[in-house]
């Protein structure tokens, strides 16, 4: 090859170098308009209705988190107790999908919670007690969707454990029809945040509900965990969307912000959810790494606002 050649060669490939460059950066900033531009409609233009989990914001206060999130566009906030359900009436918001409560199981640990749950029989009855009580309570407050958990599998097989969960839940079922109140069951990812987990893929979570019967028992679909768990995301939310009555986010991996720096793209499931006919609330579940916890949130319901 020349020298001429090889120098022409390379500058072409160096012009292209910095043209991609170019490109990216305007794509990213493009991006991060739309983002601004969807935050100032957030809550009146977009087809989502957003929510977002206290619990990643353990320095900001519920009265803050509440004031700062109704301005750019939250409408609820998730995972709370009836204790916290004042403040939100103060600030006009709503809990979509009300916290678990908890029990002493008869070996004298709670139950409740992720670990210990629906799929050991020998926790229903607690569970039960301990149920009707918080479904009474988000039915009084006019909130319809209530968390609940399998537990983990410690041995114990996933077809007998979903007999066992859905012969917990089927108790609960005519006390939650009764209420109105929805029981949903998250699912969760088993490969990085909760070892030995049961209700961690989508199909399992389907099958249960259909063992159940009842339009008072779906799940809740966790976007963070079943990526790690299954992918296939949109597929599996359209196959499915008749059994979830509510959604979480987060970034993969991580579990951080849902901006460019992880790998879903959040309007592409934002759209697709709305396809689906869904007018629930999507909730930020996400633990901000920057230091501007609160400018994360605001940018997450702006990417998530279609």
């Amino acid at each position: 090859m020349k020298a001429s050649s090889r120098s022409t060669r390379r500058h072409f490939f160096r012009s292209a170098t910095l043209t991609g460059a170019g490109l990216a950066a305007a794509s990213l900033h493009q991006r991060l308009g739309a983002a601004e531009e969807a935050q100032a409609t957030a809550g009146v233009a977009g087809k989502i209705r957003h929510s977002a989990c206290k619990w990643c914001y353990p320095d900001v206060s519920l009265d803050d988190l509440c004031a700062s999130g109704k301005a750019f566009g939250l409408s609820s906030v998730d995972l709370l107790q009836p204790a916290d359900f004042p403040t939100l009436k103060k600030h006009g918001l709503v809990c979509a999908m009300v916290a678990n409560p908890t029990a002493q199981g008869p070996d004298g640990k709670e139950v409740g919670g992720i670990p210990r749950a629906f799929n050991r029989l020998e926790h229903h009855d607690a569970l039960i007690a301990a149920y009707e009580t918080q479904i009474s309570a988000v039915a009084e407050a006019g909130l319809t969707n209530l968390i609940c958990f399998s537990g983990n599998r410690d041995g114990l097989d996933d077809e007998t454990g979903m007999k066992h969960c859905a012969t917990g839940l089927k108790r609960l079922m005519k006390f939650a029809e009764a209420k109105k109140v929805t029981l949903c069951m998250e699912l969760l990812n088993s490969k990085v945040n909760h070892p030995d987990y049961m209700c961690d893929h989508t199909e399992w979570g389907a099958a249960l509900c259909q063992t159940v019967g009842s339009e008072r028992f779906k799940l809740l679909y966790d976007i963070y965990h079943m990526q790690i768990m299954e992918g296939d995301v949109i597929a599996t939310l359209q196959k499915h969307q008749s059994c979830i009555a509510h959604y979480h986010t987060g970034g993969v991996p991580g579990r951080h912000e849902i901006d460019e720096t992880q790998e879903l793209q959040y309007p592409a499931i934002m759209r697709a959810i709305v396809a689906t006919g869904y007018t629930g609330h999507v909730a930020q579940e996400f633990i901000p790494a920057k230091p501007d916890k609160l400018g994360s949130l605001k940018q997450a319901i702006g990417i998530c606002t279609v």
